[in-house]
């Protein structure tokens, strides 16, 4: 049986330059707005395709030293070929965040957006990490979401996930089950709460501040969120079903988010906050 372009598109993590314009470039783009001065060195955790890097060097010529940990090498290729007019500017390691190797130097600046979820239940050691490679004076701006959980730890994109699995043939009260024997663990379960992440930072960190919005992601039609979802989650959730019936799963998702949208007006809406660390 042949593979269909949108499980490549999984497996590969391919076309997130569009698919993240629907949430994740929001991000990049308002903690960049809460940089200030002239920073030397800037260390973005989990830089997928380079793209707040790239901003990053664009809006601030003082930058000497860009450096990107990333785990998926297909993001980093893509990465790579984006930012090879920076030259030697520009550093990109392949990094798995729950373990991340040090590195040599000290920076005024570490990031990371809409990625701390897939570090659960290890995020403390990324936060002893930037503590260890945060300079004097240095920042370690955070972007974290945070869904609704309802009574089974689903919120969010399980929310999408669970409507395909149903549609798929699966009644709605074995969803957490199958997901769980797949070794699925909700995205809304990832991400804990503002509490419970405050007492994970603070052995290491202190929290001089933060920001709050809602984030709403909207779509044109399905086969948008099927491709934000495919480049976005990968492989993650379809591994909850048969081979044969994974372009079908991602169907079901990007056919879930078009009646949300139309009922709505939107596909998701959920509060995200942006932590302002800074070394203890």
């Amino acid at each position: 049986m042949s593979t269909s372009a949108v499980e490549i598109q999984a497996r590969t993590l391919a076309g997130y330059a569009d698919a993240s314009r629907l949430r994740q470039v929001q991000d990049r783009d308002w903690v960049l707005d809460q940089v200030t001065g002239a920073p030397e060195s800037l260390i973005d955790l989990g830089s997928g395709i380079g793209q707040l890097l790239q901003e990053a060097l664009e809006r601030f010529p003082s930058l000497r030293r860009a450096v990107g940990l990333e785990r998926s090498e297909h993001r980093i290729a893509e990465a790579a070929a984006r930012l090879q007019p920076y030259g030697e500017r520009v550093a990109l390691h392949r990094a798995d965040l729950t373990v991340p190797e040090p590195l040599p130097f000290r920076a005024d600046l570490i990031t990371q957006t809409s990625v701390l979820h897939w570090l659960y239940p290890d995020e403390e050691r990324i936060f002893a990490w930037a503590a260890a490679h945060l300079a004097p004076g240095g920042r370690f701006l955070l972007t974290t979401y945070h869904p609704a959980r309802d009574e089974r730890g689903l919120g969010g994109e399980d929310e999408l996930v669970r409507d395909a699995l149903v549609t798929l043939g699966t009644p709605y009260d074995e969803v957490p089950g199958l997901l769980e024997r797949a070794g699925v663990l909700p995205i809304a379960t990832r991400t804990r709460t503002v509490d419970e992440l405050a007492a994970v930072v603070g052995p290491h960190l202190a929290v001089a501040g933060h920001l709050e919005r809602d984030a709403v992601v909207t779509v044109d039609g399905a086969a948008q969120y099927e491709h934000f979802h495919a480049a976005t989650f990968g492989d993650y959730y379809s591994r909850a079903v048969p081979a044969q019936q994974r372009p079908a799963f991602f169907r079901a998702v990007g056919e879930s988010a078009w009646r949300r949208q139309q009922e709505r007006g939107h596909v998701s809406h959920m509060p995200v906050r942006l932590w302002q660390l800074t070394s203890r």
